[in-house]
């Protein structure tokens, strides 16, 4: 990989672009609703806020980072780490920065760190999210169907 990479603690002046990366993921579905650009950025608004209390009310000691690539900021990673448990809340890059091998050096990262710690990496993913085929080419297994989301878990 040709990148300098970098996570940098999220701070609350990070917050206007934590939310364009979440609306970036929302796009195609955006453009299903028929919706105008004000009402699509409202509820897209609503939906990151009650996202980011979400995290942080109930993953109060996650590592909440901003991706950065080469200086810039392209995504973000939290992950919260417990006794039992890795668990990736989020990995997410701007679709610009899709497809390079930044994600799969940050999970490979995550991955290394459950293998000397003999912890289980775990996620939950979209069952429409193509990101679920990424995950099952590292290993992940699909441990229960969670209505609208699956839950996976990478294990040595």
């Amino acid at each position: 990989m040709k990148y300098t990479l970098q996570l940098k603690p999220m701070t609350d002046e990070d917050l206007p672009f934590l939310m364009e990366v979440y609306a970036s993921t929302r796009a195609e579905e955006m453009r299903l609703t028929g919706w105008n650009e004000i009402r699509i950025a409202e509820f897209i608004s609503m939906q990151f806020n009650a996202q980011h209390k979400h995290y942080t009310q109930y993953y109060p000691n996650a590592k909440m980072d901003v991706i950065y690539v080469d200086g810039e900021p392209a995504g973000r990673l939290y992950v919260e780490h417990t006794t039992k448990e890795i668990r990736i809340m989020d990995i997410c890059l701007l679709p610009e920065f899709k497809g390079k091998g930044i994600g799969y050096h940050y999970m490979q990262q995550l991955m290394d760190e459950g293998k000397e710690k003999c912890l289980p990496v775990s996620l939950h993913v979209e069952k429409n999210n193509p990101s679920k085929s990424f995950y099952d080419r590292l290993g992940f297994k699909v441990l229960e169907d969670r209505e609208v989301y699956w839950f996976m878990e990478w294990k040595l």
